[in-house]
């Protein structure tokens, strides 16, 4: 049974380069949410593939943000190919996955929130990393 006062899940799926810097990828996050008008307490997790596990820019940008990162398989992100806003090619020859970011993002609100998401922030791209933002009503 679920509250209905219960805030939205909103969850950020990031993709990223090896080596890319956390503050590459806090600048992203902090640009995409101040244009979106959403203030990064509502954030409630952050997404990954699990290529990506042992990536220096990731794990210090959850640590900053006091955030859980969730890994995915590219298995896992695969089935949320058909509901992708971009499909990358270069990102499905590294990883196995078409786009990391929204995958991630999609597949981490609705385990968290046992309901179906979407994609309140589709791709966007910034130097070395791409983010999305997932969300559950």
């Amino acid at each position: 049974m679920t509250d209905p006062s219960t805030a939205p899940t909103l969850v950020v799926g990031l993709g990223c380069q090896r080596g890319c810097p956390a503050s590459t990828l806090r600048a992203l996050l902090d640009q995409a949410l101040q244009a979106h008008q959403i203030g990064l307490g509502q954030v409630k997790a952050l997404a990954s593939i699990d290529l990506k596990r042992e990536e220096p820019g990731l794990l210090e940008l959850a640590a900053q943000l006091q955030l859980p990162l969730t890994y995915f398989s590219s298995e896992q992100l695969a089935v949320f190919e058909p509901r992708l806003s971009h499909h990358s090619q270069i990102a499905f020859e590294r990883t196995g996955c078409y786009g990391v970011a929204e995958s991630a993002a999609l597949a981490l609100a609705e385990r968290l929130a046992g309901t179906p998401a979407s994609l309140l922030i589709t791709r966007q791209k910034y130097a070395q990393a791409t983010l999305a933002l997932a969300c559950t009503t």
